[in-house]
């Protein structure tokens, strides 16, 4: 630390000490007058969020870290910063927005230390230090954003997949995956994981995959197929393939992809007859058909 950032620390931590509810007021406030939101919180939760700062930046300090430390050094402090963080993410405000509340406690601090001293020095010193503090808090809440959106973001796209990737349950152990659009990999896998918990579940002994909303068929998509199958073969369930329509079975022999391990059929009510045949059942309805 520079000979003049004790001092400064000193101000600075009275400011927390003695004003720590008019620095919470005054961040409030800005933000408020800044439209930085624009997330729905209401005035009760900024205040009490900025209690838990305002403390959390004083039990940093008071530590012996330089000021661009403390943030993360500081459990308490740290955690303080992403929860901030996190709990905007989920509500919806951008990036920017979330780092610049952060900041603005910037001047709600520095308005508190001026209170307390008029000496040019000592409010340069103590501008550096909230400074360095803050900017360390804003980079790690920015950070912290980001990572927080972009789980959300996955989470969501798997709940959209799972979705789009219905298991039904078209007769008493027989059951159907209706696919739409394309077959990548991560959808794949989600299919896969839907289709084994439901045979092991239904105790099914047929799936049907059915493709007739694939729009085509390709070497991987092919491979995504026949790595499906392979899984409810392993779980002791046979698997066949509908909705070869003709521009796909071209598609298919052009390409020279070998499908001739797996049973398929032109259509989906082939493949429930075929279906029918491998499990000895007679043409009746089971009682209970649903989407699971």
């Amino acid at each position: 630390m520079n000979a003049s950032e004790p001092e400064a620390r000193i101000h600075v931590l009275a400011a927390l000490r003695e004003q720590s509810e008019k620095v919470a007021d005054r961040w409030v406030q800005l933000q408020l007058e800044q439209a930085v939101l624009g997330n729905g919180m209401t005035e009760a939760e900024l205040r009490e969020e900025a209690d838990v700062l305002v403390d959390a930046l004083r039990s940093g300090l008071e530590s012996e870290q330089p000021a661009e430390r403390v943030v993360a050094t500081q459990p308490v402090l740290h955690q303080a910063i992403v929860e901030l963080s996190l709990r905007r993410a989920r509500g919806g405000a951008t990036p920017t927005a979330t780092s610049l509340a952060v900041l603005a406690l910037k001047e709600a601090l520095l308005e508190a230390v001026q209170y307390l001293t008029r000496e040019a020095g000592t409010l340069y010193a103590a501008a550096l230090l909230v400074n360095r503090l803050l900017d360390a808090a804003g980079a790690l809440c920015f950070e912290t954003y980001v990572e927080g959106r972009e789980e959300i973001i996955r989470r969501q796209s798997r709940q959209l997949l799972e979705v789009s990737t219905p298991v039904v349950r078209l007769w008493d152990k027989v059951l159907a995956v209706p696919l739409i659009g394309t077959l990548d990999t991560t959808r794949t896998q989600v299919v896969m994981e839907n289709l084994l918990e439901a045979i092991q579940r239904d105790e099914a002994q047929v799936a049907i995959i059915d493709i007739t909303g694939v729009p085509t068929v390709d070497t991987a998509v092919a491979h995504h197929l026949m790595q499906t199958v392979n899984a409810v073969r392993l779980m002791g369930a046979d698997c066949l393939i509908s909705g070869i329509r003709p521009p796909i079975a071209q598609i298919i022999a052009q390409l020279g992809i070998d499908l001739s391990p797996i049973l398929t059929r032109a259509t989906l009510a082939d493949a429930l007859a075929a279906a029918m045949t491998l499990t000895e059942q007679p043409a009746q309805r089971a009682g209970s058909t649903a989407i699971r």
